[in-house]
């Protein structure tokens, strides 16, 4: 790097006596008597010397010049006499009027230089040049007011031109400039040569030009008005209420003859008119010919002199300050399409490229009743305006505004302070340019009101231009007005939250009966709390999700434009409604996972012993006959079996995530969560993408979550579970095969069983006999599973009553005093006989009631009715006997992930959601809503693998 460095010289870095030299991208010295030229990139002759030779550079020699011809000629190669003096380069000067001239006609050069007077008598009237170097007829100013080239007083000469002093003149201007950003009000340079010509020559003369200029001039003030002030806002004002009897242009009131429209009036609510009340007179469709979906924007630009330059259409990016590509910059005006863009541009190439400020007066050109091409005027929406002193235009009651016509992107003129050829000390840029279209309410053919463009200015105080840089955006948005679809929603929401209500307060008095309790506590008032949550979350989720799917399919399937999208600013109820679904649903899940973790199982094991066996008394030396131990690997077998379908699902949550993802971004259906008009799912990497649509890409990520969830569902369902396995059918069948029943409490006196009794009385044989049996069964040589006689339900909702709880926990007290042995051999010997004992009371207990044989706690068996079962709850309670309610849809899995899918769905789609909504990543929402999944998995797997065995005595080391 130290090999190919070279240090950095500017121009103005080499001073008077040296010079760029660009092939060497250095500062050079200059030869004796010699400076640098005017561009620096050269040598000259100081004054009083001529050149003798010069190649550029350094190559150039000097001579001095004779004390008797002690002048230089223009071009710098001879020397001349020179009769009126020196001027500060050592060349000839002349007197005001008066030309220089040095050679003959024939091009001989003169040894005397003459100043030769111009003729400014009426015959002539003439005067010198700008470059004193010939004779030109002078302004004609002049001749009307003098009849002669001179502007004597009482006559007033401003600008270059004479005016004629009388009454009834505009004020005298002030050319000052206020940059209310920065807090700065400077002379401005160009004002103080133009304003005061412009605004009389306008007013005098109704010169087309002037008038232009002053309008120009007053919109570099940003059309700031106030009802004491002179400047060039005051002035045209005061000729425009002067002029109304020269008459109207266009019948448009704010436009008089001469004059550039600039405002639409200062009357309130005339904003709301001008934006409200009149349709503009074409419509625009989605899919349609070229000229019902472009915006055919048109503007005529004026220089700052007021000179018309041209008719130019705003394709190609006129506007647009940042650069890009045609595509991509014209995409602006394809209606529909919401466009942004935005770049940060360096002060150095701004003055670069705006040197000359140009002023536009936006219309948007469509197709009249005749054939004939039209005009609408575009009203603008000047955010730096001021009007007696307050910017009413950054209101938002429109009422308050006051329209303006024309703008300009960069000011750099207006703020050069004392001489037009030097940098100006402050620029002044469009920095926010906004085109607003807007919708008609209740139009079906695509009608909207007129556009506005709204453009707010930034003040750049001039330090460095090389390092300083603005920050600009150029934006078309789209809107309508969204009250009546908020009306809509506010009301869904609070019907549905209505019912939401009354639907938790059916689940808290059905809680409250399975429970067994009538009293109403704090616990009660928190369950309710817990299960509104739930409900509201999904109240949440069916209203954003309508929306979303609502916005996806009628925007983006309409021809003839009927809605358009909310604005991000009125998206924030939208994602509000999200983030409450996701917190209230995140609520749901963990009181869920909660109440899973915490509910009572036992194994009941109907197998009895075969025969006898002999066993030693320890401690006695004796060994007696004792019934044969009935093996514990079918309970150990069945407890695992149960834990492994605790986290099973009814959809595969991997498969789930990946395909959503796949759809998202590899078919692209992510593309139709643009805001534009376009339903295809692919796009060209040349044009333009707009920005995302948060309700749209909640719609279209959420709307194939719940396509693929339900796909999902069927194919299990149908043909999965059907033709492959059905783990929960298979959990009950292994139940019957293996001799064991299912006792489990998800409340105080709520719950379920699993009727598994065995009907050839027992399991623990060999694989002939087992086969035997299963062959048996097959062909009906045997009774049915059904805790009935002659029935197959083994599947029940358990109503247990009082009585029967009380005696369950007394024994389950004594079976959770002690987990269980943590070693199988160094266990102590009372803790492990004393929950073995409570083991085989508690299956005795339980077995003995499934048999009837305690007639004080005994239970019938019955049908839900079908109000029960759409409620959810039972309406008759378990007093004296409890009450087993046949179950044909296995509900014991509401105790499992697998009987709780919805919540489980609801809870990814909205993390998916949330994730999304924040990072705009579709990708990441994706990896952490698998990554959550897999988290709570495991945290349902472990938690739930203690909590079976605290309460089966089930060794955890047998769980695996």
């Amino acid at each position: 790097a130290r090999g190919f460095s070279v240090p950095l010289q500017r121009p103005a870095d080499c001073g008077a006596d040296r010079y760029f030299d660009s092939s060497r991208l250095a500062c050079a010295p200059c030869g004796t008597h010699q400076r640098q030229s005017a561009g620096g990139s050269s040598c000259v002759c100081e004054p009083g010397y001529r050149m003798v030779s010069s190649n550029g550079g350094f190559s150039v020699t000097c001579e001095k010049c004779p004390e008797n011809m002690s002048g230089v000629t223009q071009d710098g190669w001879n020397c001349i006499t020179c009769p009126k003096g020196l001027t500060s380069k050592g060349n000839c000067k002349c007197l005001n009027n008066e030309i220089l001239v040095e050679r003959s006609i024939d091009g001989v050069l003169l040894n005397e230089a003459l100043c030769i007077h111009c003729n400014g008598s009426e015959q002539s009237f003439s005067a010198s040049d700008a470059s004193g170097s010939r004779c030109v007829r002078c302004e004609k100013t002049f001749i009307q007011v003098s009849k002669s080239c001179d502007c004597n007083s009482p006559n007033i000469l401003t600008g270059g031109l004479c005016f004629l002093a009388r009454e009834g003149l505009p004020p005298k201007g002030v050319a000052v400039v206020r940059f209310a950003q920065l807090g700065i009000t400077l002379t401005s340079a160009w004002f103080l040569k133009n304003l005061q010509s412009s605004t009389f020559a306008c007013w005098l003369y109704s010169n087309i030009t002037a008038c232009q200029a002053l309008g120009n001039m007053c919109v570099m003030n940003m059309n700031s008005l106030s009802s004491s002030s002179t400047d060039a806002c005051g002035l045209f004002q005061y000729i425009f209420l002067s002029t109304a009897r020269v008459g109207i242009i266009h019948s448009i009131p704010y436009w008089r003859h001469n004059l550039p429209w600039l405002y639409y009036g200062d009357q309130p609510g005339l904003a709301s008119q001008v934006l409200e009340k009149n349709h503009f007179p074409t419509t625009f469709t989605f899919k349609g010919t070229d000229k019902d979906v472009k915006l055919k924007f048109i503007a005529a630009s004026f220089d700052a002199a007021g000179n018309f330059l041209k008719w130019q259409s705003l394709e190609g990016g006129v506007l647009q300050l940042c650069p890009d590509t045609q595509t991509k910059l014209n995409a602006a005006y394809v209606f529909g399409t919401t466009y942004q863009q935005s770049c940060k541009i360096s002060v150095s190439k701004i003055l670069l490229d705006f040197a000359n400020p140009v002023f536009y007066d936006l219309f948007l050109e469509y197709n009249g009743g005749n054939g004939q091409q039209h005009l609408w005027a575009v009203p603008v929406l000047n955010l730096n305006l001021q009007y007696n002193e307050k910017f009413v235009n950054q209101d938002n009651n429109m009422n308050n505004w006051l329209l303006t016509r024309r703008f300009f992107l960069v000011d750099a003129l207006s703020g050069k302070e004392n001489d037009l050829g030097k940098p100006p000390r402050v620029i002044r840029i469009a920095s926010e340019i906004t085109i607003r279209i807007r919708l008609v309410s209740h139009t079906q053919r695509g009608t909207i009101y007129p556009p506005l463009i709204t453009v707010a200015y930034t003040d750049v105080l001039i330090q460095n231009p090389e390092t300083q840089n603005v920050m600009v955006s150029f934006a078309v948005s789209y809107e309508m007005n969204q009250s009546e679809a908020q009306i809509q929603t506010d009301i869904a929401l609070g019907v549905l939250g209505g019912l939401a209500v009354l639907w938790s307060l059916l689940k808290t008095a059905g809680w409250k009966r399975r429970t067994g309790s009538s009293i109403i506590d704090l616990q009660t008032v928190f369950k309710f709390l817990l299960f509104y949550a739930g409900d509201l979350a999904n109240v949440f989720f069916i209203i954003t999700l309508g929306t979303g799917i609502y916005w996806l399919v009628f925007f983006k399937a309409q021809q003839f434009v009927s809605v358009l999208l909310p604005l991000p600013s009125q998206e924030e109820d939208f994602v509000t409604y999200v983030a409450c679904a996701f917190s209230l649903k995140a609520l749901q899940f963990l009181h869920l996972l909660v109440s899973q973790l915490a509910i009572d199982i036992f194994f009941i094991d109907w197998e009895r012993p075969k025969g006898k066996v002999l066993k030693a008394v320890e401690g006695e030396g004796v060994t007696k006959s004792a019934a044969a131990p009935v093996s514990i690997w079918r309970t150990y077998f069945i407890a695992n079996e149960w834990n492994e379908i605790q986290t099973i699902r009814k959809i595969n949550p991997l498969f789930q995530v990946l395909a959503v993802l796949f759809f998202l971004e590899v078919v692209g259906f992510s593309n139709l969560a643009l805001m534009d008009a376009s339903s295809s799912l692919t796009r060209s990497s040349e044009s333009y993408v707009a920005p995302w649509s948060r309700i749209l890409r909640f719609g279209v990520s959420a709307a194939l979550w719940v396509a693929i969830a339900i796909l999902q569902v069927i194919f299990f369902a149908v043909i999965y579970e059907r033709f492959v396995e059905d783990k929960i059918s298979q959990f009950v069948d292994l139940c019957c095969v293996s001799n064991i029943s299912v006792f489990l409490l998800s409340h105080n006196c709520f719950g379920h069983y699993i009727h598994g009794r065995s009907v050839h009385g027992h399991a623990d044989t060999n694989m002939e006999e087992m086969n035997m049996n299963l062959k048996r069964e097959a062909e009906n040589l045997c009774s049915q599973r059904g805790l009935l006689p002659n029935t197959d339900g083994q599947t029940f909702q358990i109503s247990i009553s009082r009585k029967m709880r009380l005696h369950y926990d007394w024994i389950h007290e004594t079976l959770t005093r002690k987990r269980g042995p943590t070693r199988l051999l160094d266990s102590s010997a009372n803790t492990f006989e004393q929950s073995t004992r409570a083991y085989n009371a508690m299956n005795k207990f339980l077995s003995s009631f499934i048999d009837h044989v305690h007639k004080e706690m005994d239970y019938i068996v019955k049908d839900k009715l079908l109000l029960e079962r759409l409620l959810g709850m039972e309406f008759m309670e378990p007093i004296e006997k409890s009450i087993f309610y046949n179950d044909e849809g296995h509900s014991f899995s509401d105790v499992l992930y697998y009987g709780n899918e919805t919540t489980l769905l609801i809870f990814d789609i909205l993390f998916f959601s949330v994730v999304d909504l924040a990072s705009q990543s579709f990708v990441l929402a994706a990896i952490l809503t698998y990554l959550q999944q897999e988290i709570f998995r495991f945290i349902r797997n472990t938690l739930g693998q203690k909590n079976l065995a605290s309460k089966t005595l089930v060794d955890q080391r047998f769980l695996i």
